[in-house]
């Protein structure tokens, strides 16, 4: 080997150590992890996400999985999800990106909320996720400005993460409280059986029309239309409204008036829930009941139960398919305002009792006799 060649050599041989040791040093240098994504691997993941489990604390976890091709709540007896609020969680995990890293001791992660969600008392919530590549899981702990404390499960270092990341941990929050919608135009009859007090129906009466009058004599349009077979008929009135009547009003009292006995949008339309359990759960020995029967012939029964401060009913609706798959075999927690709407007392529906006469004004006290002599 001639001299050159050795040179050219030892040149090459010292460029690619070189190489060696900068690549080396590089890989052993920390990196700032600011802009990059808290799950990489969600965002191809996402559309393959088939269960989330939501855990905090000693209380049991949340677990919303897909089951005969819907999403349901496993501790709620696989009652319909919320599918906003589940879409919603998933695209936030999916945007998260790192602001900047936070503490690496796990005595400190206490202070922010991202410790150990099993442990007592914990206060970071810990959600995961079963896709078809294997599990994602996080540590979701305390808001941090605009973002949140976060922490990957099994990983020492925290971050914050931007946009923030909210999770409910209680099964009652993840389903979909849409229980049903009955229009009031379609509700012919109302029958109530209240658990105790008296029972009574309100049903709807068609309106009659009345004959549209001439303006001049207020006899029958029919009439002038007869003796001037040219002239215009006057034109009819807006159509009268349905009432609504009470049967069941009680000895020497008188039904309100067809507004007050009408059923209001507010008590059967777009009625939500405030959680779904299994009805066995709840006593129903001493339920109230309401049938309400609609134009189209459907029935649909609310069978109703006070429970300390809760209302709770169940639904049967046989030729609701729909509903009945939602409600066979659950009862629902709903609003006290609206389980009195539905469930009416019948003093209600009746004009006010007239109020107690005054009492008489106290007579002037009377002079004592005289004695007698």
């Amino acid at each position: 080997m001639n001299r050159q060649r050795f040179i050219a050599v030892m040149i090459a041989a010292l460029l690619a150590i070189s190489g060696a040791l900068y690549l080396s040093t590089q890989r052993n240098l920390p990196r700032d992890p600011h802009g990059l994504a808290l799950l990489p691997a969600l965002a191809s993941e996402l559309n393959t996400v088939s269960a989330l489990t939501v855990r905090k604390g000693a209380a049991a976890p949340v677990t919303v999985h897909q089951q005969g091709g819907q999403w349901t709540v496993a501790e709620r007896a696989d009652y319909p999800a919320d599918l906003p609020k589940l879409k919603k969680l998933l695209l936030a995990l999916s945007d998260a990106k790192i602001r900047e890293e936070k503490t690496s001791n796990p005595d400190s992660y206490a202070i922010i909320g991202v410790e150990d969600p099993s442990q007592p008392g914990a206060t970071g919530t810990q959600i995961e996720l079963t896709a078809q590549n294997g599990k994602l899981a996080v540590i979701v702990g305390k808001s941090a400005g605009e973002g949140t404390f976060v922490r990957r499960a099994g990983e020492k270092p925290s971050y914050i993460v931007e946009p923030g990341i909210s999770v409910d941990a209680e099964p009652r929050y993840w389903i979909d409280t849409r229980l049903l919608d009955i229009p009031t135009d379609k509700i012919q009859s109302i029958e109530s059986k209240p658990a105790s007090g008296a029972a009574y129906s309100v049903h709807r009466v068609a309106a009659s029309q009345p004959k549209p009058t001439d303006n001049k004599s207020g006899s029958p349009s029919t009439a002038a239309s007869a003796a001037n077979p040219t002239a215009n008929p006057a034109p009819a009135g807006p159509p009268a409204a349905d009432k609504f009547v009470l049967e069941g009003v009680p000895s020497g009292r008188q039904a309100a008036d067809s507004q007050t006995l009408a059923p209001s949008p507010a008590h059967f339309s777009n009625l939500n829930v405030e959680d779904a359990v299994p009805a066995g759960d709840i006593d129903f020995s001493k339920p109230s009941t309401v049938t309400v029967t609609l134009a189209d012939g459907g029935v649909i029964t609310f069978t109703g139960a006070v429970v300390g401060d809760k209302r709770w009913i169940k639904v049967a609706a046989p030729k609701d398919a729909a509903l009945s798959a939602k409600a066979n075999g659950r009862a629902f927690e709903m609003a006290s305002y609206r389980y009195d709407g539905i469930f009416r007392p019948l003093e209600l529906l009746l004009v006010p009792k007239p109020p107690p006469p005054p009492p008489p004004p106290p007579s002037a006290k009377k002079p004592a006799p005289a004695p007698k002599p």
